[in-house]
């Protein structure tokens, strides 16, 4: 495909932060109904990047070993399930479990020094064992345990105190409600009892525990009536209280990735990636090979500047071990990231995504005022390429925290701008480089380039494709919600046609092109397509056609596609209107 760079990438704020306060900008979907947090409440949350998840509960105390064998399938906090163990064993662990090294404030303290912005506890994992007080039932931290105090309360107290925003992990299944229906993968249906049970304990932590900054819902497969009654029980008491998106049926105000997992592709609402320091388990695992304590660093500061570098929010575990300690080596990674993100926060905390698809040696963050680039790869020449950039003035270029290297001066020309960094091979792992600017940053990225006539084709692989997140369960597979392609075509009329298939019934789609919306009815499945006859606006976008497809509007969302897309065309249209 003849490829040229030619649009202007706009640059928009925080995008999701609209969608919060049911105003969606044209071409994004809209929540479902219900209060939602407002704009401020999240972009603090997004503004965060990074912050603390703690695996810690009943299966703390086996640590992923069950009648002296280790448990090597599936999580350690999973181990009743998985070795299986019987439901009276399990639980007998309560009076064991007498966690005297837990330190909520110096839980805080070891995420603060890792350059943590918040903090997200289990309050209840899929056993069903609650790690606060609980009136629901007596198998909690306080009614079934030495320790009789809650753990919850104890963290949610030393959070307060040192402005650390608090927020818990509630599992919407619980192994005692399973009735002979148990499922391996926890993408089991919820009751009504149980729903009613859950509904319950939502009250008491939202309601009990001070101010809560989300609350991470996981796991079960709810029906969408659920789904919203869990959402709108949070938001009743505790309106700003973000919801993850495992509360199933796009009700959450945050997408959530699979665990482990990273976007490939773009993404228009607030998100976060749950990861933990080794795949294999999130609780406490004691037989776990604890190595390479540098790579594993690295291996987190590079997960994390993925993250920030696609606009997401980095969620990463530790799991204490059943005494309440920190695992040593788990303490000293956060404390490791902490030491090379301390110089180089800006370039994280309270930025956008990178402008650009892709950068040869690394990745970027966008500030107010400051592009930052972070150099996974340095090039052998010492310069850095950021193709694409056109109309932007740049200020003396300057190295995040003292590595020795020197950065020389931003220059432009055709392909792009460019900047040389001497010494960049001593800098140490994952430099980091700031670019101020003046006004705004313009970046061109890679359009189609028409023909010899004219006429372009646009096919769906090389579209940018936006998907819905957290639908129906865990195994709930993405759906597209909007294709987005640039094409470097001048001014004029055009005849835009949608080759698609899958319409069992006459539908509507929405088109964009430029901003511009117009709906196009769509016929039952034939061979000519759709068309309908646009103009290019070179106000709106000056370097390229920016071409959109959605459902009609207002969407929202969960809403995808009507029909499965597989090109548009485009061609010179000299008819008139």
């Amino acid at each position: 495909m003849n490829m040229k760079k030619g649009c202007l990438l706009a640059l928009a704020a925080f995008a999701g932060a609209v969608q919060a306060n049911g105003m969606a900008p044209s071409g994004q979907p809209l929540p479902l109904a219900g209060p939602r947090p407002d704009v401020a409440t999240v972009g603090a949350w997004q503004a965060r990047r990074f912050g603390m998840f703690i695996h810690f509960g009943l299966f703390s105390v086996p640590g992923g070993v069950w009648d002296g064998k280790q448990i090597g399938y599936g999580y350690s906090e999973q181990i009743q399930s998985h070795a299986p163990v019987p439901a009276e064993q399990y639980e007998a662990l309560a009076k064991r479990f007498d966690p005297q090294k837990w330190d909520p404030d110096a839980i805080v303290a070891l995420a603060k020094a890792a350059g943590m912005k918040f903090i997200v506890l289990t309050a209840k994992h899929h056993d069903g064992f609650a790690m606060f007080h609980t009136k629901q039932n007596r198998y909690n931290i306080v009614d079934a345990t030495p320790y009789k105090r809650d753990v919850v309360k104890e963290l949610a107290d030393a959070c307060a105190r040192a402005h650390m925003p608090f927020g818990v992990y509630y599992s919407t299944i619980d192994w005692h409600w399973m009735h002979g229906q148990y499922l391996d993968t926890n993408s089991n249906p919820i009751t009504p009892a149980q729903a009613d049970f859950n509904v319950a304990q939502i009250k008491e932590l939202l309601g009990h525990y001070g101010p809560i900054a989300e609350i991470w819902f996981d796991m079960g497969k709810p029906t969408p009536a659920q789904s919203a009654r869990f959402t709108r029980a949070v938001h009743d008491l505790q309106p700003q209280t973000m919801v993850s998106g495992r509360v199933w049926n796009y009700q959450g105000d945050f997408t959530v990735m699979g665990d482990n997992q990273e976007p490939d592709v773009a993404m228009e609402e607030p998100w976060q990636s749950p990861a933990s320091i080794f795949p294999q388990t999130w609780g406490y695992r004691s037989w776990q090979q604890r190595d390479d304590l540098s790579g594993k660093i690295r291996e987190n500061i590079a997960r994390l500047v993925r993250v920030a570098s696609a606009g997401g929010n980095y969620l990463l575990n530790i799991g204490p071990e059943g005494d309440g300690s920190v695992v040593p080596y788990e303490a000293d990674v956060l404390r490791g990231i902490g030491d090379w993100l301390r110089p180089r926060g800006e370039a994280i905390y309270a930025t956008q995504a990178s402008p650009f698809k892709k950068l040869d040696f690394g990745y970027a963050t966008l500030g107010a005022h400051t592009l930052y680039l972070f150099v996974e790869k340095p090039p052998t020449d010492g310069v850095l390429r950021l193709p694409g950039v056109v109309d932007t003035r740049f200020g003396p270029a300057r190295l995040l925290a003292d590595t020795g290297a020197k950065a020389g001066t931003v220059t432009l020309d055709a392909q792009g701008a460019a900047v040389r960094i001497a010494r960049l091979d001593h800098a140490g792992y994952m430099p980091v480089v700031a670019l101020p600017f003046d006004g705004a940053l313009h970046v061109r990225p890679d359009a189609v380039s028409p023909d010899a006539n004219g006429a372009v084709h646009l096919e769906v692989k090389h579209a940018q494709h936006f998907l819905n997140y957290n639908g129906y369960g865990y195994e709930d597979p993405s759906t597209v919600y909007k294709l987005r392609w640039y094409t470097a075509i001048g001014a004029g009329h055009y005849r835009l046609t949608v080759h698609y298939h899958g319409a069992t019934s006459p539908t509507r789609l929405d088109v964009r092109v430029d901003g511009k919306r117009q709906t196009l009815p769509l016929a039952t499945d034939h061979d000519a397509g759709a068309s309908l006859r646009v103009q290019r606006d070179l106000r709106a976008q000056p370097y390229a056609m920016q071409v959109e497809l959605t459902p009609v509007e207002p969407f929202h969302k969960g809403d995808h596609l009507p029909v499965t897309i597989d090109a548009v065309d485009i061609v010179p249209d000299s008819s008139s209107p």
